[in-house]
């Protein structure tokens, strides 16, 4: 299990939270919990309702529907980040390549954090923002 100075410091890596001040990031590391994965464990299943999102300490995941591949996911980035802000159903499933630790917010106290602090909804934007770019130049080429 991390520390919260550890939380933090990884916390720090993640796009999501990476110009928050340490304070500010030692509240978030508070309300998350530390979850593992094995290797071909399914983390987020395509149309189940979002209610967590995950920052990913370790490990590889594939995110894709049915057997189409969207993206991989590594290290200090994260997934589940749509389906936390509108409460609708996952769009996607993201499966474990290898072993993954991650560490999950819940809906309910990633809302209260927006609602507390404007950053992180832009780094929320930023994320999708940049995934969404990602996906687009794919198709164009």
């Amino acid at each position: 299990m991390l520390s919260t100075v550890e939380k933090v410091l990884f916390l720090k890596q993640v796009e999501l939270f990476r110009h928050m001040p340490g304070e500010e990031l030692a509240r978030i590391a508070r309300i998350t919990r530390e979850l593992s994965f094995a290797e071909g464990e399914s983390i987020i299943n395509y149309g189940d309702m979002g209610d967590s999102l995950y920052l990913i300490i370790e490990g590889r995941v594939r995110v894709h529907v049915g057997e189409q591949e969207i993206t991989f996911l590594s290290e200090n980035q994260c997934v589940g980040e749509i389906a936390i802000l509108d409460a609708s159903p996952r769009t996607a499933s993201v499966t474990a390549l290898t072993s993954v630790r991650t560490l999950s917010i819940s809906r309910e106290e990633f809302t209260d954090l927006l609602h507390e602090r404007n950053e992180i909804a832009i780094g929320v934007i930023k994320v999708l923002t940049a995934r969404l770019r990602g996906e687009l130049d794919r198709l164009h080429q």
